[in-house]
């Protein structure tokens, strides 16, 4: 499975959901976008965004305040 990366650590709600959602539209139906953030509202901010969307939050973890959010693009 491919994943791509994208770096949101200081940013602040709704930027790291924006730039995820511009970046979705990139890839493939099916590759994973891991998202490093560090606002404490994102994890909340992703569930809504996938569930509103379509796209799957595969994981959802927080280590040493930054937060590593993998969302499956759906097709």
């Amino acid at each position: 499975m491919q994943e791509v990366e994208l770096d949101a650590r200081g940013l602040v709600c709704p930027l790291p959901v924006l730039k995820a959602r511009k970046r979705l539209r990139e890839l493939a139906p099916g590759t994973r976008l891991v998202v490093l953030a560090t606002d404490p509202k994102a994890p909340s901010d992703f569930a809504h965004f996938c569930e509103a969307s379509g796209h799957r939050l595969v994981e959802n973890r927080e280590q040493d305040g930054v937060f590593r959010l993998v969302i499956e693009r759906a097709s």
